[in-house]
């Protein structure tokens, strides 16, 4: 059994709607009510009416949801206990960064940060997550920091009374293909018959970043969808071995472009992203983590 599978099931007892919990939990809604049939089998019985609608929970699930809620707050407990025993805890930055960021900005931006800052010496202990949940990490005290992308159209839900931020750089967003011989795409957007297209999975940051941009487009350029993944490592290795194009960062294929490994099919088809990194606002009259407060007070005056 999965915690997620419990933070799914509270949120289908809430909204009542496997759609709209779909939603909220950021995954397809195939995949969720997987989740929930997953979560029943554990269990070992129906926790789901799905004989009416709204959806509603069968008597044995109206007993699990309580029983669900206080299993997520005793690790939610647990977890805050063991973080305050970790040794040394307050020479430890615990960062909470997307799959792309983590393998391109963050190792190069955490070098300057050790060269530059003067901070004492510290471990940085990075997650991987997808946009969302590097933001609901730092909501829910899994992390110090999160370092995450933003888009105006589609913004980090994070409360500006409750959390600061500092825009760290910009990422633009581009369509590769694998080069040909002469540096030129193997694909190219726009053209009369359908490209190729390695598109990321619903809900993953970056796809929706590439809805922005083809439905931007006039007229939309033709796709004819070929793989479908929510990692951009994984869009790009398959572009490398020319199954198609994928929208990727720019920081992601700087050495692939620079070897004409990949070229990019379609200039005019671009977002760009602003690269932020949020805290959790002391409280007034209070102070941060000191090692937080050292960090922001540098990044705040180095801008």
């Amino acid at each position: 059994m999965e915690a997620k599978w419990l933070e799914d099931f509270i949120a289908l007892a809430e909204t009542r709607s496997f759609s709209r919990a779909a939603e909220l939990r950021h995954i397809t809604q195939p995949a969720f009510s997987r989740r929930i049939q997953a979560l029943e089998a554990w269990v070992g019985t129906d926790l789901v009416d799905r004989t009416v609608y709204p959806t509603r929970l069968t008597p044995a699930g109206e007993t699990f949801r309580a029983e669900a809620i206080a299993m997520l707050a005793k690790l939610e407990e647990t977890r805050a206990m063991l973080r305050g025993m970790r040794p040394a805890s307050q020479a430890v930055l615990d960062f909470a960064v997307p799959h792309t960021l983590s393998l391109t900005f963050f190792p190069q931006w955490l070098s300057r940060i050790r060269a530059e800052a003067g901070l004492p010496r510290f471990t940085a202990r990075l997650m991987a997550l997808n946009v969302h949940d590097a933001a609901m990490s730092l909501v829910q005290g899994g992390s110090d920091l999160a370092m995450v992308y933003y888009h105006p159209s589609l913004p980090v839900q994070l409360d500006p009374r409750h959390y600061d931020v500092l825009v760290l750089g910009t990422e633009a967003v581009y369509p590769y293909a694998r080069s040909n011989p002469d540096g030129t795409p193997q694909y190219v957007l726009g053209e009369t018959q359908p490209a190729p297209y390695l598109a990321y999975a619903p809900n993953a940051y970056l796809g929706r970043i590439a809805e922005l941009i083809l439905s931007a487009a006039q007229p939309r350029p033709a796709l004819d969808e070929q793989y479908e993944t929510d990692m951009a490592e994984g869009l790009k290795a398959m572009a490398l071995e020319g199954h198609g194009v994928a929208f990727l960062p720019e920081s992601a294929v700087t050495r692939e472009v620079a070897s004409r490994r990949l070229a990019c099919a379609g200039a005019a088809y671009t977002e760009t992203m602003e690269i932020r990194l949020y805290r959790e606002r002391p409280p007034a009259g209070g102070s941060a983590k000191p090692l937080v407060d050292a960090l922001w007070r540098y990044l705040s005056h180095s801008r």
